[in-house]
């Protein structure tokens, strides 16, 4: 257990480390993003290319929690106590954590639908947001089989960190982020159903408490990410070097293989 767990820190410490190059390289640096034949749904948003450290404050803390009560004895002792109080009251099980998870995202193509619109058109937000889930994926499921927590409910060694609050906090920091310019009050609606989705995950006995914490701090963090990588995955897409009356096709594809998650390209010139 212990060299899972050193493994999963030295995996967060080189994922850091990461972090902080790209964004002092991108503060000294700026791409611009290319002008493309514009449509009904595709029409072009100047995108800033640098990551704000202050975005990565609150999930960086959130993360640094839950990583701590993997380890610290109080923090372990909270975890333990927290689980006895909700035991003691013998809440309900449901299952609506597996769908409330996904509610923000779904909340924004709703809006949208209705007339509601958000920062993005339908293919950029797709773009960002299929990247934020495929992060938090990316992030999630590699430290679940290097931390091997068991769960509260003893039914696997795959607790840490909750991949239901990721996907929830992603979601739901994907609505702010499309709506917070234009209505702040909006842009804050789906963080409700993610605190839902996160709280349930402990009601029904498959999460400890800095699972849930950590897994919300991955959720953010992936979807600041997906935003910041945004301009770099729309310039390869829209083929940065290719001329506008010259054709080129290229498929973006996740994948799951050998316990590993990616994103595969076929790009054809």
């Amino acid at each position: 257990m212990k060299n899972h767990r050193q493994k999963m820190l030295i995996y967060l410490l080189v994922l850091t480390s990461a972090v902080s190059k790209i964004n002092a390289q991108n503060n000294n640096d700026s791409i611009a993003v290319q002008e493309s034949i514009k449509d009904s749904i595709i029409s072009p948003v100047a995108q800033k290319t640098s990551l704000n450290y202050k975005s990565l404050i609150i999930p960086a803390a959130f993360i640094t929690y839950g990583v701590a009560g993997l380890t610290i004895k109080d923090l372990r002792q909270l975890n333990l106590s927290t689980r006895t109080e909700i035991n003691e009251h013998q809440p309900t099980r449901i299952k609506f954590d597996d769908y409330t998870q996904y509610l923000p995202g779904l909340m924004v193509y709703g809006l949208n639908f209705a007339g509601v619109k958000g920062k993005h058109n339908l293919r950029d937000r797709t773009i960002i947001y299929a990247s934020s889930q495929l992060i938090a994926a990316a992030f999630t499921l590699p430290l679940k089989y290097m931390v091997k927590e068991e769960r509260p409910d003893r039914s696997n060694t795959m607790s840490f960190p909750s991949g239901h609050a990721a996907t929830a906090f992603s979601n739901a920091q994907f609505m702010f982020r499309e709506y917070k310019d234009t209505n702040f009050w909006l842009s804050l609606s789906g963080y409700p159903f993610a605190i839902f989705t996160g709280v349930y995950r402990m009601l029904n006995d498959k999460h400890w408490l800095g699972d849930v914490v950590a897994g919300t701090g991955f959720g953010i963090l992936s979807t600041e990410l997906a935003y910041w990588l945004f301009p770099r995955i729309d310039n390869l897409l829209r083929g940065k070097n290719k001329s506008k009356n010259t054709l080129s096709s290229t498929m973006v594809m996740p994948f799951y293989q050998n316990k590993t998650v990616g994103i595969g390209l076929v790009k054809n010139f």
